[in-house]
């Protein structure tokens, strides 16, 4: 057997260095960048996107996430037709709304992965008005942003309850809740995770709050989703499914550990309240993501006939241009494996 000198086994670990360090730049060059917008703030929900990428899950899937705070669903969708985002998370009705409003427009947006299975939408009330059913709304004064989804969804809401003779009241987002303490108004429209905590921000004792979820009461609207624009999603079907995996991996984190998870939001974004912000993130998780309709259809599942329901509710209460598509605009086929979205089998600390 011959063996190599000394010199000569030195050069060629020299050169697998070398080559090695030259190889670096080049596996970073082949990351595919993903510029995301969450639908809202940086608020306790967002745990669900920002744990993945702090973890480094989207960047051992090859993807260089960027992830920026949203100021409503409309935005983001809008935002990721416009091709300034790749991907977004935003409410399933205002994607709907959009497909059928621009049917010419290019790079529409697509739904690939279901988030929240039921709409967190919810009419709340004060327990001093009087009202404790959906019935008991008609003939009184309502109140939301003119683009809550709550709002533009009451129609579906009044006609599931049979609410009649009611008098909206509009206001930016941080006035809703207020105008309701004050008696300006007499019930609102908005997101239990959200308006419940800021009522009680406001001095309302939780037991002084009537809640009354759409999902409880006829309205089984799907809620957010994860969308991409068309061309990104021609272009890179590979990284969205890999986009997809790492994000069911924090997914489970989140829900494993919660509390870890808000801390991860709080790196993002340090004037949260921690305990605030985790009480809202639970209570998102219980409301829209660990349901019974979630473990029933698999989460990040969509089912055909409740889309197509809930496409022809869309059309009716938004008043679109066009009938709304169900099939234009979803697509499951890149969801991860059943394993990878069983988020049951998590244990909560």
């Amino acid at each position: 057997m011959q063996f190599l000198s000394f010199s000569r086994r030195r050069g060629l670990a020299l050169l697998a260095a070398t080559l090695g360090a030259a190889a670096l730049p080049a596996a970073r060059a082949q990351e595919t960048p993903v510029k995301f917008q969450l639908d809202w703030r940086f608020e306790g929900p967002a745990a669900l996107f920002l744990v993945p990428a702090a973890k480094g899950y989207f960047k051992a899937e090859g993807l260089n996430v960027t992830i920026d705070a949203g100021n409503g669903s409309g935005g983001t969708v809008t935002r990721v037709a416009s091709g300034t985002y790749d991907m977004g998370f935003a409410d399933l009705a205002a994607l709907m709304e959009f497909h059928a409003n621009n049917p010419t427009a290019p790079n529409k947006p697509v739904a690939v992965m279901m988030v929240y299975n039921n709409t967190p939408a919810a009419m709340m009330a004060l327990k001093k008005s009087g009202i404790k059913a959906p019935a008991d709304l008609s003939g009184k004064k309502l109140g939301a942003p003119v683009f809550d989804a709550g709002r533009k969804a009451f129609p579906i809401f009044a006609k599931a309850n049979n609410i009649s003779n009611v008098a909206w009241t509009s206001m930016d987002p941080p006035l809703r809740e207020t105008m309701l303490v004050r008696g300006d108004i007499d019930a609102i429209t908005g997101f239990s995770f959200t308006s419940i905590l800021n009522l009680e921000a406001r001095g309302v004792k939780a037991d002084e709050i009537v809640t009354l979820p759409y999902p409880q009461y006829g309205v089984k609207l799907y809620g957010n989703v994860v969308i991409v624009g068309e061309e990104f999603l021609k272009k890179n079907p590979e990284a969205v499914k890999r986009f997809l995996k790492a994000f069911s991996k924090g997914v489970k984190d989140v829900i494993a550990d919660p509390k870890a998870a808000i801390a991860t939001v709080k790196a993002r974004d340090g004037i949260i309240n921690d305990e605030l912000e985790l009480r809202r993130l639970k209570m998102c998780l219980d409301a829209t993501v660990l349901t019974p309709d979630t473990k029933a259809e698999g989460f990040g599942n969509a089912l055909a006939p409740r889309l197509s329901l809930m496409a022809s509710q869309v059309s009716d209460a938004f008043g679109t241009k066009e009938r709304i598509n169900p099939t234009a605009v979803w697509n499951g086929t890149l969801l991860p494996s059943e394993a990878d979205r069983n988020i049951f089998a998590v244990a909560k600390k």
